[in-house]
Order: structure tokens, then sequence, then C-alpha cells
């Protein structure tokens, strides 16, 4: 099934799902310019006031479709939780996207809002938080040395490539990225370290082939103290804790 210009398929559905929205913002791989047979429609939908965001998928015209419906206060909201988080989704769509049917004050004023928070970055990581992801990446790199199998390789390493990432963003004081979009953020941030970081879990996944994953993750770390799990220490805070009867001897 031929599927209509994002555009126009976007603007039927404003008109059939969302007529009452201030605003629609069209983002995602569409605009970027590089979306798959597969890509959505991403849409930030802008309402004046809504009793709560929300979030639904649906097809309309052989597009999946993902609408992300809020107001205001709702967007604000969810800048805040994305950027403690170190991940600017919401953020980053809302600053990329078009306005439809057409730009508008509360467009513009939600899109510079989307723009601040993108320039101020994710906050700095204390060193608590610096030290345990160093020592959970130390602690998977540890279970590469040595695998019991094939497919405990491939099941660290999954879990190694968005951690170790992550840790090269924050550690940085940058944007972080999951999943599809860490290949993207990493060649736009450091293409030497994103061709090598690519190429080296290729070796891992495609032969079982641990050290160039090793190496980079040594590299990576070394800024920062290298690997770290001798002397770590993490204290829980002193309220977690559930009262409980049990007996005393």
């Amino acid at each position: 099934m031929s599927r209509r210009d994002p555009e126009s398929a976007a603007k039927e559905i404003i008109a059939e799902r969302f007529a009452g929205a201030a605003v629609v913002l069209l983002s995602g791989s569409v605009m970027r310019g590089d979306s798959t047979e597969t890509s959505d429609l991403d849409l930030v939908v802008v309402f004046e006031r809504l009793e709560s965001a929300h979030r639904e998928s649906f097809v309309h015209g052989g597009w999946p479709v993902e609408a992300f419906v809020h107001d205001p206060e709702t967007l604000r909201h969810f800048f805040h939780v994305d950027r403690a988080g170190g991940v600017p989704i919401l953020a980053d769509m809302v600053a990329t996207g078009v306005a439809l049917p057409r730009a508008t004050s509360l467009s513009k004023a939600v899109q510079t809002l989307a723009e601040e928070v993108l320039a101020a970055g994710p906050p700095r990581w204390t060193d608590a938080q610096e030290s345990r992801a160093r020592y959970l990446i130390t602690n998977l790199v540890d279970d590469l040395r040595s695998p019991r199998s094939r497919a405990e390789l491939t099941a660290v390493g999954t879990v190694l490539y968005a951690d170790l990432a992550d840790y090269f963003f924050r550690a940085q004081g940058l944007w972080s990225a999951r999943a599809k979009a860490i290949p993207r953020r990493l060649s736009s941030q450091a293409p030497a370290v994103a061709e090598r970081f690519v190429h080296s879990f290729a070796q891992l996944f495609e032969e079982g082939r641990a050290a160039p994953v090793i190496e980079l993750a040594e590299e990576i770390l070394k800024a920062r103290g290298g690997w770290l799990f001798d002397g770590y220490k993490a204290v829980a805070p002193q309220e977690w804790r559930i009262a409980a009867e049990l007996p005393t001897k």
C-alpha cells in the first residue's frame, strides 16, 4: 500500500483526530530525511489545556503513528523528567519538529523552550553516579573476558553497548541517547569514537571477539580513573527500609 507524503498524512490525522489542537509538530526520521520503509510518523500534539498528557499509537493510511499529546505545562514537566535522565527525547522532537498546519505564537514558544532545555544540557553526574556507572561497566567487561558461552557474551555485550555509550556522553556532560539513536548521536558528537564503537561491537557480535570492546571501554574509562572494583562502596539512603516483624534470634 502506497503511503501519502508525511506532511499530507499528518494533516489528515490532525483533521480526523486532533482538530482541537493548538498546534501539531511533525518530527522524527521523516523530517531528518533518514526514514525507512517501516518508519513511523512522530507527532507532538499540543492543546492549550488538557486534563492529562497521553501517548497513543495507531495506523493511518499505511503509516504507523506515534502521537504525544500535551499542553504547555505537561510539556515542561516531561522536559524536566527527560533532562533528569539525560536523554532529551521529547525536547528534541519539539525543537526539530515542523509546525502544522502553520507556525503560531504557541508553537514558537514551546520550540524556544525545548531549544533552551537542549542548550542547557543534562545535569552533571554526581561523583556517586559516575562511580556507579564506572563500576557497572567494569563488571560487564569482566564478564566479557571469560564468558561461559557465545550466548552469554552476546547478552553481556548488548547491555554494555548502551551503558558504555551512556557513560561516554554523561561523563562529559553531553546528552545521551538510547537504542538506535546511540550511533547517530555518537557520530554527531565524536565521529572517530563512533566509528571505533561500531566496529568494535560488530567484532563482538559477529565474530565473538571481545578484545576490541574491552580496549575501547578501558580507554573511555581511563580519563575518569579507569576500571573500578576494588574499594567501591555504595551506601543506600537511611530511609530505604520497610519495617518487618522478624525473630531476633
